[in-house]
């Protein structure tokens, strides 16, 4: 009879409370999410190209991630769990007043509890598992570009942790909450406690909050917007803590608004219950105004991280294309012990296109040993006659400061360029250049010994590239034209020769060689410094091998047999890699506590909203006493519940606009980053209104069958 009864009432909760089963499996599901994290096929991807980097997040990031999400599940189970027993307080003193004890009843209620748990289980592990993969795909079709696999997969690992979390935090809830409710006196149980007197607060004072708050706001957005990264953040963190105070009072004082917009329409103030609504609304925002800011602020963080998260994606995602790079492994070492160890019998079918490039810093021959051997003057000329008007030579200004990328004018990058590298330039030989070229694809050039190439690291400049390269070859050409030298190396003049592409010179992303002088053989070997020349021996996978297997596995088999070498080499993979690791660690991080702070502020509302009205829903019975209609109270709740999560919503909205135009301004590149990252951003946003849909019909659901209840009077 006992489990009987247990299981009746088990049943009964999930079926009247769908707010509570609901929150379980959400729980369930953001605990099994985060701890199958090492089972996505981009981690797996990179545990075996990056095992130190991954094993590092897996035993740092994530145990910390876990912690955060087993403090936040835990206030939220006790919120559900909290509403579950005061909804069912009478019932309780019941039992123990036909003689049950409060150890049999509390051995019930953890009974009950662990059957509702066992289900929730059941279905956050379903969930969580499908989303699990559903992320996982996802990403990797986002990040992966045909390089990363997917594969079904179920973290047992991750269930069983999920359980154990869940299960000890749902035990620790009961425990808390059953104390506190067996302190309370029976009749308290059985009749419930005395009504407290709905307060709404003085009106003059709600007037005052409201602008303070307005003021507030206004002023922490103007913080954030124009000093975001002033006094190495400290101006940040005010403008976050003015914010918050903000947020608080700017909702107290809306409550009043919405009383005062009750009273003034006054042609409506017959028809249905409109003012009823209102009032009722402004009741609920007065009494829970502290609930309804917090809910504020976590969905303002949600729609900032859930950004965040999105453009991290996307525009890594657009980073990680193979580009301008044109060498799968980078090797560097004894040039006899690479080239013999490159042409054994194991690794030669893996190895095409070999190139031995070797560059160096010009030697000086002044005779202070300091000056540049480059005379850069004329070309800074020609450049200077390209700023626009309004921009000024930065070598003209005292702090000579200069900035580089898509924001900047063309000849304001190119001459950041020269300024910034101009002491003492790399050479690199035309012939290792034409080698590359060849495996790119590309025509080769031909450089007299009076004739020099400016070569531009294509990934330096990003989407500023185009645009910086153009200007360049303009400005060859009009020389070549003139037959004027642009420059001189040694009081040697040279020409520049325009039109030539730019290729990545090596496969490691970690060899930083901005810019570079390509000339003849000769004319190297005439000026390079010896003691400064590095020899970089790159290759690609032939072509058959690629078509046949793929790219993956066989930089995957040429490093296997690379790596008892002793050589120190870098493939295309090792980069691309190190690039997603950032882009995973970050972007999933960041949008899983952006949808953990949106489930928590949803029902943080919900439970707030359903508490209040089982303190005020006699006033419905009085309603259809004086003959209001159960559809017009039906609509009136729902009306409520729409509102009562709109107003922290719109707010949100607001703040979290003013959050992004600043992280667009100063964390975010460029505004393409933004913009190519919009679909995703579609994508977010509407599960994050589906999410607020299906919590919002859930709290109507229950706040009408709840007024269902009561002893309606009979509709005519």
């Amino acid at each position: 009879m006992f489990f009987n009864l247990t299981w009746r009432n088990a049943k009964r909760s999930r079926s009247e409370n769908l707010i509570y089963f609901l929150t379980m499996i959400t729980a369930v599901a953001m605990f099994y999410i985060v701890l199958s994290l090492g089972q996505q096929d981009v981690i797996r991807f990179l545990s075996e190209i990056e095992s130190d980097a991954v094993e590092r997040l897996l035993t740092n990031l994530l145990p910390t991630v876990y912690l955060c999400a087993l403090l936040f599940v835990f206030f939220l189970v006790v919120f559900a769990n909290k509403y579950q027993l005061e909804c069912r307080s009478r019932e309780l003193g019941l039992y123990l007043m036909f003689g049950m004890t409060k150890i049999k009843l509390f051995i019930q209620i953890m009974t009950e509890g662990l059957i509702t748990s066992f289900l929730a289980l059941l279905g956050g592990l379903v969930c969580g598992g499908f989303l699990s993969e559903a992320i996982s795909l996802t990403t990797a079709r986002l990040v992966g570009h045909g390089i990363i696999t997917h594969q079904l997969s179920f973290s047992v690992s991750a269930a069983i942790f999920t359980s154990l979390g869940f299960l000890i935090i749902q035990f620790v809830a009961l425990f808390v909450l059953c104390g506190k409710l067996f302190r309370k006196e029976l009749h308290q149980l059985v009749y419930g406690e005395m009504a407290k007197k709905q307060r709404t607060g003085n009106p003059y004072v709600s007037f005052v909050s409201f602008a303070i708050g307005t003021v507030i706001l206004l002023v922490a957005y103007w913080i954030v917007v124009e000093h975001f990264m002033a006094a190495s953040g400290a101006m940040l963190l005010i403008a976050v803590l003015l914010g918050i105070i903000g947020t608080i009072l700017f909702i107290r004082g809306l409550a009043r608004i919405l009383s005062i917009w009750a009273a003034s329409i006054k042609h409506k103030a017959t028809r249905g219950l409109y003012v009823f609504t209102l009032r009722q609304l402004h009741e609920n925002v007065v009494n829970k105004y502290i609930s309804i800011s917090v809910a504020s602020i976590l969905m303002m963080l949600t729609i900032m991280l859930i950004t965040d998260g999105s453009v991290r994606i996307m525009s890594y995602g657009s980073e990680l294309t193979r580009g301008t790079s044109v060498y799968d492994f980078t090797v560097m070492g004894n040039d006899q012990i690479v080239e013999k160890y490159l042409s054994n019998e194991q690794i030669r079918p893996y190895v095409s296109n070999l190139n031995r490039m070797e560059i160096g810093n010009i030697k000086s021959t002044a005779s202070d040993g300091i000056s540049s051997p480059v005379d850069w003057s004329k070309f800074r000329k020609q450049i200077v006659q390209h700023l626009p008007q309004d921009v000024v030579d930065p070598a003209t200004q005292e702090d000579g400061m200069y900035s580089f990328g898509s924001d900047q004018p063309a000849a304001l990058n190119l001459l950041g360029l020269i300024d910034t590298g101009s002491s003492s330039p790399y050479l690199l030989p035309v012939s290792s250049y034409n080698r590359l070229l060849d495996a790119a694809g590309e025509e080769q050039i031909s450089l007299g010994n009076n004739e020099v190439v400016y070569y531009l690291n294509p990934d330096f400049l990003g989407n500023a590239q185009d645009e910086t390269v153009t200007l360049l070859n303009q400005i060859a050409a009009d020389a070549q034209a003139n037959n004027e030298a642009s420059l001189s190396i040694n009081e040697r003049p040279f020409y520049l020769v325009p039109s030539v592409p730019m290729k990545g010179l090596t496969a490691d992303e970690n060899i930083k060689i901005i810019t570079a002088l390509i000339v003849s053989d000769e004319i190297y070997s005439e000026f390079v410094n010896s003691d400064t020349c590095m020899v970089y021996w790159n290759f690609c996978i032939p072509n058959e091998l690629v078509e046949t297997k793929g790219l993956m596995l066989p930089i995957m088999e040429a490093r296997d047999l690379l790596k008892p070498s002793g050589l120190y080499y870098e493939s295309y993979l090792n980069n691309f890699g190190r690039q997603l690791f950032y882009v995973i660690s970050g972007s999933y991080t960041t949008l899983y506590m952006g949808f953990m702070f949106l489930i928590i502020a949803c029902a943080l509302l919900a439970l707030q909203f359903l508490t209040q009205m089982q303190t005020t829903k006699s006033r419905y019975l009085t309603l259809s006493i004086l003959g209001a209609r159960r559809e017009q109270i039906k609509r009136s709740i729902n009306q409520q519940v729409l509102w009562y999560f709109l107003l922290p919503l719109i707010l949100a909205c607001i703040s979290g606009a003013v959050g992004i135009y600043a992280m667009q301004l100063y964390l975010y590149s460029g505004a393409e980053h933004l913009e190519q990252s919009y679909p995703l951003l579609i994508a977010m946003a509407v599960i994050v209104v589906l999410v607020m849909v299906i919590y919002g019909v859930a709290v109507a659901r229950t706040a009408n069958r709840e007024i269902g209840k009561l002893n309606y009077k009979p509709n005519s």
